[in-house]
């Protein structure tokens, strides 16, 4: 027993893998290739992205959101979680990175679940609101650019029902946010982020010590 969550070492989170983690070939060959990139550092941890499965097949998720697609993981290991009639609103900016995803879902078969957005996120999510969408998307997984994370958790917090789940990324982005003496922008915001979490009354939450920090937001029915 420990009063505190274990650290991992490499050696243990190796362990862990060989233990836990059920990663179809697809993944692994689409972890292989991003690897290779620019920015290969936001590719989620296998383990995270598995983790993510359950909480979708957990949750039994026909709707979903994704802002930020990257190479497609996270899109990926969330469509195969879900039933074939199962639709992924996937928000990004880059043709050239979401080329890739692209790829990877057609191959995969699950190419037909995502419906992808290019474009700024706040606007796909604004249209999807203006249509209609209000209270209907049971999961939504926001990793994209930290300063704007507290205008895509609203604007989640209103397209995601009562009962659904929001998990937000690198919320301890590698420990910076727990030294005051690390101010850069993308570090305040995460850190002011935060903050503000611990006193919303709409939710329920759980940060965990997964990849770079997840954090698990049940959105609470209404009284």
């Amino acid at each position: 027993m420990s009063k505190n969550t274990i650290q991992l070492t490499d050696s243990l989170y190796n362990y862990l893998l060989s233990h836990s983690l059920r990663e179809p070939d697809i993944l692994k060959e689409l972890r292989k290739e991003t690897a290779t990139m620019d920015m290969s550092v936001m590719q989620i941890s296998p383990d995270q992205g598995q983790f993510m499965q359950l909480l979708v097949r957990l949750l039994g998720a026909r709707n979903c959101l994704e802002i930020g697609v990257y190479t497609g993981y996270s899109s990926l290991v969330v469509a195969l979680a879900m039933p074939d009639d199962g639709r992924l609103v996937a928000c990004d900016i880059s043709d050239e990175w979401t080329s890739v995803a692209r790829r990877y879902w057609d191959r995969a078969g699950i190419d037909h679940k995502i419906d992808l957005q290019l474009a700024p996120a706040t606007q796909t999510l604004n249209k999807l609101l203006d249509t209609g969408r209000h209270n209907s998307f049971d999961f939504a997984f926001i990793d994209a650019d930290k300063t704007s994370y507290p205008e895509y958790y609203e604007l989640c917090l209103k397209l995601v029902r009562p009962g659904g789940l929001i998990v937000v990324d690198n919320t301890l982005w590698s420990g910076d946010v727990a030294d005051n003496t690390i101010n850069d922008e993308d570090t305040v915001a995460i850190r002011q982020f935060n903050e503000s979490l611990t006193h919303d009354n709409r939710v329920d939450l759980s940060m965990i010590a997964v990849g770079d920090g997840l954090t698990l937001l049940y959105k609470r029915p209404a009284d």
